[in-house]
């Protein structure tokens, strides 16, 4: 996949690893677009972007959704990739919390069904281009689940649904590539609460998401997603222990 010239929207892109994506991405000569659920954290994070746009949107809300879709279309035609950024993950205890459903619900709304329906109604967009890509970003607990148990859930369910859209597209002879970024702990605000701060940097997360792009990666592990996926390859018990 080429990684200058894109015109690339990034889903929660006012922070974290969205935001340092967003810088690195318009270092290297792309139109970024990126989104946030809040205007002053969205302001900020424009301020640190040189030539990027950003728009206010949750991709839980489906009116939201639909109205950036229309934009999109209307204001940004050559839009060729899209980077499925943003996340949502809640302590809680699956033995002791009785709101367990309605975190549960909460988190795979945002890591998996908002993922689904935005790459649905921006495939059509991405099909016209002569070179597309999708990239779901997921985590090393899609391989291994981790302390927050149904968020571990979503990005499986995330991991699974990313080989599906890949075979699809690939069976329909499709210009659209699929890409998935699996990075291990990072040190930023939304890992804070789970000993983030013992994490990598969120830019080298964006590093490797460019390298797995030029190189055609379509499964990028950062960091130690590497050793645990070669782990479990070998013993899913001790990866498990590994991860817990």
């Amino acid at each position: 996949m080429k990684t200058t010239g894109n015109t690339v929207l990034i889903t929660g892109g006012s922070a974290g690893i969205g935001l340092e994506i967003a810088k690195l991405l318009s270092t290297n000569g792309n139109q970024v677009i990126i989104t946030g659920r809040n205007q002053s954290r969205l302001d900020t994070a424009l301020s640190q972007v040189p030539n990027a746009v950003g728009f206010v949107s949750d991709v839980s809300d489906a009116a939201d959704v639909e109205s950036l879709v229309a934009t999109l279309k209307s204001e940004f035609p050559t839009l060729n990739m899209v980077i499925n950024n943003a996340g949502r993950a809640l302590l809680h205890n699956l033995l002791a919390d009785r709101n367990g459903f309605d975190v549960a619900e909460d988190e795979m709304r945002t890591n998996y069904l908002s993922i689904i329906r935005l790459n649905q109604l921006l495939l059509p967009q991405l099909m016209a281009q002569a070179e597309a890509a999708i990239v779901n970003v997921s985590s090393i607990v899609a391989i291994v689940p981790g302390s927050l148990s149904t968020y571990s859930a979503s990005k499986a369910a995330l991991h699974s649904y990313t080989h599906s859209l890949r075979i699809a597209l690939t069976k329909a002879s499709s210009n659209v590539k699929v890409y998935e970024l699996m990075p291990p702990l990072v040190d930023t605000e939304f890992s804070a609460p789970i000993g983030g701060k013992n994490g990598i940097s969120a830019a080298k997360v964006a590093a490797d998401l460019l390298d797995g792009l030029k190189n055609d990666t379509f499964e990028i592990r950062v960091g130690n997603t590497q050793f645990i996926y070669d782990l479990y390859r070998k013993s899913p018990e001790e990866a498990l222990m590994a991860m817990n």
